[in-house]
Protein backbone atom coordinates (compact mmCIF):
# COMPACT_ATOMS: atom_id res chain seq x y z
CA UNK A 1 0.00 0.00 0.00
CA UNK A 2 2.98 2.34 1.24
CA UNK A 3 4.43 1.45 -2.79
CA UNK A 4 1.51 2.81 -4.21
CA UNK A 5 1.11 5.69 -2.17
CA UNK A 6 4.86 6.23 -2.82
CA UNK A 7 4.04 5.85 -6.61
CA UNK A 8 0.71 7.97 -7.11
CA UNK A 9 2.86 10.95 -4.99
CA UNK A 10 6.05 10.89 -7.45
CA UNK A 11 6.23 13.22 -10.03
CA UNK A 12 7.20 10.53 -12.64
CA UNK A 13 3.69 8.72 -13.07
CA UNK A 14 2.39 8.98 -16.00
CA UNK A 15 -0.99 10.46 -16.42
CA UNK A 16 -3.65 8.17 -15.89
CA UNK A 17 -7.25 7.04 -16.42
CA UNK A 18 -10.43 8.37 -14.01
CA UNK A 19 -13.82 7.14 -14.71
CA UNK A 20 -16.66 8.90 -13.06
CA UNK A 21 -19.37 6.77 -11.55
CA UNK A 22 -21.93 9.27 -11.02
CA UNK A 23 -22.27 11.15 -14.74
CA UNK A 24 -20.46 8.31 -16.26
CA UNK A 25 -18.45 10.31 -18.93
CA UNK A 26 -14.29 10.18 -18.94
CA UNK A 27 -12.20 13.27 -17.24
CA UNK A 28 -9.05 12.41 -18.56
CA UNK A 29 -7.27 9.49 -20.82
CA UNK A 30 -3.98 8.93 -21.45
CA UNK A 31 -2.73 5.34 -20.82
CA UNK A 32 -5.48 2.69 -20.41
CA UNK A 33 -2.47 -0.09 -19.36
CA UNK A 34 -0.86 2.12 -16.47
CA UNK A 35 -4.21 2.87 -14.80
CA UNK A 36 -5.74 -0.52 -14.51
CA UNK A 37 -2.61 -1.28 -12.95
CA UNK A 38 -3.29 1.60 -10.19
CA UNK A 39 -7.35 1.44 -10.23
CA UNK A 40 -8.18 -1.75 -11.45
CA UNK A 41 -9.37 -3.14 -14.73
CA UNK A 42 -11.95 -0.44 -16.02
CA UNK A 43 -15.76 -1.60 -17.10
CA UNK A 44 -16.03 -3.01 -20.62
CA UNK A 45 -17.98 0.09 -20.82
CA UNK A 46 -15.78 2.03 -20.01
CA UNK A 47 -12.84 0.74 -22.21
CA UNK A 48 -14.52 1.00 -25.41
CA UNK A 49 -15.88 5.02 -24.99
CA UNK A 50 -12.20 5.09 -23.83
CA UNK A 51 -10.96 3.75 -27.16
CA UNK A 52 -13.49 5.94 -28.92
CA UNK A 53 -11.80 8.83 -27.58
CA UNK A 54 -8.90 7.60 -27.94
CA UNK A 55 -9.48 7.05 -32.12
CA UNK A 56 -11.06 10.56 -32.26
CA UNK A 57 -7.84 12.26 -30.54
CA UNK A 58 -5.75 10.63 -32.90
CA UNK A 59 -7.30 11.87 -35.91
CA UNK A 60 -7.43 15.24 -34.47
CA UNK A 61 -3.89 15.27 -33.88
CA UNK A 62 -4.23 15.12 -30.09
CA UNK A 63 -6.39 17.78 -29.58
CA UNK A 64 -9.70 17.88 -28.25
CA UNK A 65 -12.47 19.77 -30.70
CA UNK A 66 -13.75 22.51 -28.64
CA UNK A 67 -17.83 23.73 -29.06
CA UNK A 68 -18.47 26.69 -30.61
CA UNK A 69 -20.86 28.95 -28.44
CA UNK A 70 -23.67 30.48 -30.21
CA UNK A 71 -23.42 34.21 -31.07
CA UNK A 72 -25.59 36.75 -29.43
CA UNK A 73 -27.68 39.22 -31.68
CA UNK A 74 -25.46 42.08 -30.56
CA UNK A 75 -23.93 43.89 -28.08
CA UNK A 76 -24.96 44.19 -24.32
CA UNK A 77 -25.53 47.60 -25.56
CA UNK A 78 -28.09 47.07 -28.69
CA UNK A 79 -29.71 44.39 -26.23
CA UNK A 80 -30.37 46.68 -23.74
CA UNK A 81 -30.98 49.14 -25.90
CA UNK A 82 -33.93 46.49 -27.36
CA UNK A 83 -35.36 45.81 -24.30
CA UNK A 84 -35.70 49.77 -23.24
CA UNK A 85 -37.77 50.08 -26.25
CA UNK A 86 -40.30 47.15 -25.79
CA UNK A 87 -40.96 48.71 -22.58
CA UNK A 88 -41.59 52.04 -23.88
CA UNK A 89 -43.21 50.88 -26.67
CA UNK A 90 -45.98 48.79 -24.07
CA UNK A 91 -46.06 51.28 -21.60
CA UNK A 92 -47.27 53.54 -24.78
CA UNK A 93 -49.83 50.90 -25.77
CA UNK A 94 -51.66 50.47 -22.14
CA UNK A 95 -51.45 54.22 -21.70
CA UNK A 96 -53.40 54.49 -24.72
CA UNK A 97 -55.64 51.34 -23.92
CA UNK A 98 -56.47 53.44 -20.83
CA UNK A 99 -57.05 56.27 -22.26
CA UNK A 100 -59.53 55.08 -24.14
CA UNK A 101 -61.92 52.93 -21.65
CA UNK A 102 -61.88 56.17 -19.52
CA UNK A 103 -63.60 58.13 -22.65
CA UNK A 104 -65.49 55.13 -23.39
CA UNK A 105 -66.79 54.33 -19.49
CA UNK A 106 -67.44 58.67 -19.73
CA UNK A 107 -69.75 58.46 -22.25
CA UNK A 108 -72.25 55.10 -20.66
CA UNK A 109 -74.40 55.43 -18.24
CA UNK A 110 -73.08 54.42 -14.44
CA UNK A 111 -76.13 51.42 -14.92
CA UNK A 112 -74.22 49.78 -17.67
CA UNK A 113 -70.51 49.37 -15.53
CA UNK A 114 -70.97 46.67 -12.74
CA UNK A 115 -66.98 46.94 -12.26
CA UNK A 116 -64.16 49.16 -13.23
CA UNK A 117 -62.21 46.48 -14.95
CA UNK A 118 -61.70 46.31 -18.76
CA UNK A 119 -63.82 43.43 -19.46
CA UNK A 120 -66.73 45.21 -17.83
CA UNK A 121 -66.52 48.49 -19.39
CA UNK A 122 -66.31 47.19 -22.90
CA UNK A 123 -69.42 44.64 -22.18
CA UNK A 124 -71.64 47.24 -20.97
CA UNK A 125 -70.26 49.33 -23.87
CA UNK A 126 -72.11 47.05 -26.11
CA UNK A 127 -75.19 46.48 -24.41
CA UNK A 128 -75.39 50.39 -24.37
CA UNK A 129 -74.71 50.37 -28.23
CA UNK A 130 -77.11 47.83 -28.96
CA UNK A 131 -79.95 49.58 -26.72
CA UNK A 132 -78.59 52.99 -28.83
CA UNK A 133 -79.82 50.75 -32.00
CA UNK A 134 -82.51 50.10 -30.24
CA UNK A 135 -83.82 53.09 -30.05
CA UNK A 136 -82.59 54.15 -33.29
CA UNK A 137 -85.27 51.90 -35.09
CA UNK A 138 -87.79 52.54 -33.58
CA UNK A 139 -87.35 56.00 -33.55
CA UNK A 140 -87.15 55.04 -37.09
CA UNK A 141 -90.70 53.32 -36.97
CA UNK A 142 -91.84 56.24 -35.53
CA UNK A 143 -91.01 58.69 -38.01
CA UNK A 144 -92.18 56.87 -40.71
CA UNK A 145 -95.40 56.51 -39.16
CA UNK A 146 -96.23 60.09 -38.51
CA UNK A 147 -95.14 60.53 -42.29
CA UNK A 148 -97.65 58.21 -44.03
CA UNK A 149 -99.96 59.94 -41.61
CA UNK A 150 -99.57 63.00 -42.88
CA UNK A 151 -99.38 62.01 -46.98
CA UNK A 152 -102.82 60.38 -45.46
CA UNK A 153 -104.24 64.27 -44.41
CA UNK A 154 -102.60 65.89 -47.59
CA UNK A 155 -100.03 67.64 -45.55
CA UNK A 156 -96.77 66.46 -47.21
CA UNK A 157 -93.33 67.66 -45.27
CA UNK A 158 -91.51 69.96 -47.54
CA UNK A 159 -88.35 68.23 -46.95
CA UNK A 160 -89.63 64.66 -47.79
CA UNK A 161 -86.86 64.23 -50.36
CA UNK A 162 -88.74 60.99 -50.94
CA UNK A 163 -88.34 59.45 -47.48
CA UNK A 164 -91.47 58.18 -47.23
CA UNK A 165 -91.16 56.59 -50.46
CA UNK A 166 -88.18 54.54 -49.81
CA UNK A 167 -87.94 51.21 -48.09
CA UNK A 168 -88.77 51.07 -44.44
CA UNK A 169 -85.43 51.11 -42.16
CA UNK A 170 -83.27 51.46 -45.72
CA UNK A 171 -80.16 52.92 -43.48
CA UNK A 172 -79.79 49.63 -41.75
CA UNK A 173 -79.52 47.80 -44.81
CA UNK A 174 -76.44 48.32 -47.01
CA UNK A 175 -75.56 45.40 -48.73
CA UNK A 176 -78.16 42.42 -48.41
CA UNK A 177 -77.51 39.21 -49.63
CA UNK A 178 -81.17 38.56 -50.35
CA UNK A 179 -83.25 41.37 -51.37
CA UNK A 180 -87.59 42.03 -50.62
CA UNK A 181 -87.34 45.37 -50.40
CA UNK A 182 -84.17 46.88 -50.38
CA UNK A 183 -81.41 47.04 -52.58
CA UNK A 184 -77.84 47.83 -52.01
CA UNK A 185 -76.98 51.17 -52.09
CA UNK A 186 -73.90 51.67 -54.40
CA UNK A 187 -74.24 49.28 -56.78
CA UNK A 188 -77.27 47.02 -58.19
CA UNK A 189 -77.65 43.64 -56.63
CA UNK A 190 -76.22 40.75 -58.88
CA UNK A 191 -78.42 38.56 -59.11
CA UNK A 192 -82.42 38.32 -58.43
CA UNK A 193 -82.93 36.07 -55.87
CA UNK A 194 -86.32 35.17 -54.76
CA UNK A 195 -86.56 36.27 -51.15
CA UNK A 196 -89.13 36.53 -48.40
CA UNK A 197 -87.26 38.88 -46.68
CA UNK A 198 -84.40 41.34 -46.75
CA UNK A 199 -81.29 39.64 -45.03
CA UNK A 200 -78.18 41.40 -44.60
CA UNK A 201 -75.52 39.28 -42.51
CA UNK A 202 -72.05 40.57 -41.54
CA UNK A 203 -69.34 38.36 -40.14
CA UNK A 204 -66.07 38.92 -38.71
CA UNK A 205 -64.34 36.36 -37.21
CA UNK A 206 -66.85 34.19 -34.79
CA UNK A 207 -69.21 36.73 -34.31
CA UNK A 208 -72.20 37.86 -37.47
CA UNK A 209 -74.64 40.48 -37.22
CA UNK A 210 -78.16 39.54 -38.81
CA UNK A 211 -80.36 41.79 -39.98
CA UNK A 212 -83.92 40.37 -40.98
CA UNK A 213 -87.10 42.72 -42.35
CA UNK A 214 -90.02 40.17 -43.29
CA UNK A 215 -93.76 40.16 -43.19
CA UNK A 216 -95.24 39.71 -39.28
CA UNK A 217 -95.91 35.66 -38.60
CA UNK A 218 -96.97 34.51 -35.67
CA UNK A 219 -94.44 33.23 -33.31
CA UNK A 220 -92.04 33.98 -35.85
CA UNK A 221 -89.34 35.38 -33.64
CA UNK A 222 -89.52 31.92 -31.43
CA UNK A 223 -89.09 29.81 -34.21
CA UNK A 224 -86.15 31.30 -35.49
CA UNK A 225 -83.99 32.07 -32.61
CA UNK A 226 -84.93 27.78 -32.67
CA UNK A 227 -83.70 27.68 -36.14
CA UNK A 228 -80.35 29.44 -34.94
CA UNK A 229 -80.09 27.37 -32.71
CA UNK A 230 -80.29 24.23 -34.38
CA UNK A 231 -77.66 25.73 -36.53
CA UNK A 232 -74.98 26.16 -33.70
CA UNK A 233 -75.54 29.81 -33.83
CA UNK A 234 -76.03 30.69 -30.50
CA UNK A 235 -78.13 34.43 -29.89
CA UNK A 236 -76.15 37.34 -27.70
CA UNK A 237 -77.76 40.58 -28.75
CA UNK A 238 -81.72 40.89 -30.08
CA UNK A 239 -83.69 43.98 -30.65
CA UNK A 240 -87.14 43.81 -32.56
CA UNK A 241 -88.65 46.55 -33.91
CA UNK A 242 -92.21 46.71 -35.68
CA UNK A 243 -93.79 48.70 -38.38
CA UNK A 244 -96.90 48.86 -39.74
CA UNK A 245 -97.10 44.90 -40.88
CA UNK A 246 -93.43 44.64 -41.15
CA UNK A 247 -90.87 43.45 -38.17
CA UNK A 248 -86.96 44.42 -38.25
CA UNK A 249 -85.02 41.75 -36.34
CA UNK A 250 -81.14 43.09 -35.30
CA UNK A 251 -79.29 40.32 -34.32
CA UNK A 252 -76.35 39.20 -32.84
CA UNK A 253 -74.84 35.77 -32.75
CA UNK A 254 -71.94 33.80 -32.05
CA UNK A 255 -70.74 30.44 -34.31
CA UNK A 256 -70.34 28.19 -32.26
CA UNK A 257 -67.30 25.05 -32.83
CA UNK A 258 -69.05 22.37 -35.09
CA UNK A 259 -70.84 24.83 -36.87
CA UNK A 260 -70.95 23.83 -40.80
CA UNK A 261 -71.46 27.84 -41.70
CA UNK A 262 -68.45 29.56 -42.29
CA UNK A 263 -69.39 32.05 -44.81
CA UNK A 264 -71.94 34.94 -44.87
CA UNK A 265 -73.66 33.81 -47.82
CA UNK A 266 -73.64 30.32 -45.64
CA UNK A 267 -75.72 32.16 -42.55
CA UNK A 268 -77.43 34.04 -45.16
CA UNK A 269 -79.22 31.44 -46.85
CA UNK A 270 -79.69 29.57 -43.42
CA UNK A 271 -81.57 31.94 -41.96
CA UNK A 272 -83.46 32.92 -45.56
CA UNK A 273 -84.55 28.90 -45.44
CA UNK A 274 -85.96 29.44 -41.69
CA UNK A 275 -88.10 32.57 -43.01
CA UNK A 276 -89.32 30.58 -46.04
CA UNK A 277 -90.24 27.28 -44.02
CA UNK A 278 -92.26 29.93 -41.95
CA UNK A 279 -93.93 31.75 -44.58
CA UNK A 280 -94.61 28.18 -46.10
CA UNK A 281 -95.96 26.66 -43.13
CA UNK A 282 -98.57 30.12 -42.60
CA UNK A 283 -99.42 29.73 -46.38
CA UNK A 284 -100.37 25.99 -45.58
CA UNK A 285 -102.59 27.25 -42.25
CA UNK A 286 -104.32 29.90 -44.45
CA UNK A 287 -105.40 27.49 -46.79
Amino acid sequence: MSSTLGGLCSSELPSFFIYDTINATQLHYTNPSESAAVLGPAPPEAAAAAAVEQQQMRVQGGKRKRRRRPRSGGSKEEVESQRMTHIAVERNRRRLMNDHLAVLRSLMPDSYIQRGDQASIVGGAIDYVKELEQLLQSLEAKKRTLLLQQQDHQKPTTHNDGYADSPPFAQFFAYPQYVWRHVARDYPFPESRPAVADIEVSLIETHASVRILSSKRPSQLLRIVAGLHTLRLTVLHLNVTAFDSMVLFSISVKVEEGCSLTTVDDIAAAVHHIISLIDAEMASIGQ
